[in-house]
């Protein structure tokens, strides 16, 4: 089994409007893909795009460095932020 083609075993559901659909038919057709395909490579490539940052991030020499020397600065005192966090908010 290519690690590049895992064979399918799962099956995802999902409901849509009719022009949903349709948009989505439309926008298979013009990829030569069928809605399967379509949907299964965009999910994939938008799923990818929201973790990237939350898993991993490259840095040249000096900003890992300047990154690094951030970690392990002391911890500072910052008033306007404190109020700021012990105000209500929009959702509170």
């Amino acid at each position: 089994m290519s690690t590049l083609n895992p064979s399918k075993t799962e099956r995802i559901d999902v409901r849509a409007s009719s022009q949903v659909k349709q948009l989505l038919q439309e926008a298979a057709r013009s990829c030569h893909k069928n809605v399967s395909e379509f949907l299964l490579d965009a999910g994939v490539t938008a799923a990818a795009q929201a973790l990237a940052d939350r898993r991993q991030f490259v840095l040249g020499e000096a900003r890992w460095q300047a990154f690094q020397e951030a970690l392990d600065r002391p911890v500072q005192n910052k008033p306007r932020l404190k109020s700021l966090l012990r105000e209500p908010g929009v959702l509170d």
